[in-house]
């Protein structure tokens, strides 16, 4: 019975030590994999590189995300900005001292009537600027007859505009007086402008089933002008503390989505990143998982980063410049064991004899994987025949 006992055990036990194998060996497998993975991945430039593909990062972190729509409009100069410089005395102009485009300052002399009184000679009078601001319009010449109901020129103050969008129907009802907008200016692609809605249009538009939201709009460097074309980004929610990037920053399809961080220790070195996306507005995208807080990612440029191959420098290169010690060709340590081997198969190339499968001065994978397994079914049939041995 006790022979009998330890036969039923010992195949027992090389089969459990062959899983045991099988299992390290994918493990070891898995972690090289990852290895080889994250070298090809890796993008190393030069400065010259980063230079010319103008690389820039962003830092990655917790901020306020909106849920917005898009919609289109147009810029208006805002009703009781605008005022007309006229006389009260009929005459004819004998001096125009404004022209359409000059900013003028409230209380300056802007025109000159000669009255037409008798008088010798005829009285003249001087008008001045009722508020500070653009001229807009001019419509007299200098000699023209005036009445006091004409309108000799209008000046607009531009320190606020409105900004009027095109809403749908169905989403004015979700907006209400305070509702923030992002505001993008076709004529000032540089500035970014944010309004707030004050009321809506009289009526709605039949034809295209849209009202009139009008957002008042700061205007400090006074470059808005009437009807300049503008792109709303108008803001329905809010959610606090969401991880997100600018959108330039994504890379790829929509079911394979990527970006290119910035290597921590590694200069001008980009690692290509899968990232899991959420929810996107016209600027941002929320990262769902993939990265984390303080990441540094590419914005402009990483479009460019998936064909920088031929211009940047190899892994290797760059981790012996940065660590001052030889390294792999796939960025791995270079212990004095690899170092050894490589040399060997480097001497038996010269000899002659026939090439190994390994690739660049590094050790095929598979014979890497083949051996390991081997040795590990060798211990598991010694200590099968041992069991059978006492037994």
């Amino acid at each position: 019975m006790k022979f009998t006992l330890q036969i039923s055990k010992s195949p027992s036990r090389a089969s459990s030590l062959f899983r045991t194998s099988c299992s390290l060996l994918a493990s070891i497998s898995l972690l090289l994999n990852t290895a080889n993975a994250a070298g090809a991945n890796t993008i190393v430039l030069d400065e010259t590189g980063v230079r010319n593909l103008r690389i820039e990062t962003i830092m990655v972190e917790e901020t306020d995300f909106e849920e917005t729509f898009f919609s289109l409009g147009h810029i208006e100069a805002v009703p009781g900005n605008i005022a007309a410089v006229s006389s009260r005395i009929s005459g004819r102009i004998v001096e125009l001292m404004a022209s359409p485009g000059d900013f003028v300052e409230k209380g300056r002399d802007v025109a000159r009537i000669e009255s037409r009184q008798p008088g010798d000679p005829p009285p003249v009078i001087s008008l001045e600027a009722p508020i500070s601001g653009l001229v807009t319009e001019r419509p007299t010449r200098l000699g023209d007859p005036i009445n006091p109901d004409t309108a000799i020129m209008e000046i607009t103050n531009l320190e606020e505009m409105y900004a009027v969008a095109k809403v749908p129907e169905h989403l004015a009802g979700k907006l209400k007086p305070g509702t923030k907008a992002h505001i993008r200016i076709i004529a000032l692609p540089d500035e970014n402008f944010d309004g707030e809605l004050i009321r809506f249009g009289t009526s709605a538009d039949e034809e295209s089933g849209t009202i009139d939201a009008i957002f008042l709009l700061p205007n400090p460097s006074k470059r808005l002008r009437s009807e300049m074309r503008a792109e709303f980004s108008i803001v329905l929610s809010k959610r606090s503390n969401i991880l997100s990037v600018p959108r330039s920053a994504l890379q790829g399809e929509a079911a394979n989505r990527f970006v290119y961080v910035k290597d921590f220790d590694l200069p001008n070195a980009f690692i290509k990143t899968p990232v899991i996306v959420g929810e996107m507005n016209d600027r941002y995208a929320e990262i769902v998982s993939g990265l984390f807080p303080a990441d540094d990612v590419v914005t402009r440029g990483a479009y460019s980063l998936s064909f920088a191959g031929a211009s940047s420098i190899s892994l290797k290169e760059a981790l012996d410049a940065a660590h001052g010690h030889e390294h792999a060709e796939d960025g791995s340590e270079l212990t004095p064991e690899k170092k050894a081997a490589m040399k060997k198969e480097h001497s038996g190339h010269s000899h002659g004899e026939e090439p190994s499968n390994a690739h660049n001065g590094s050790i095929s994978p598979l014979w890497k994987y083949s051996t390991i397994l081997l040795g590990l079914l060798l211990v598991a049939s010694l200590f099968g025949r041992r069991a059978v041995t006492e037994g």
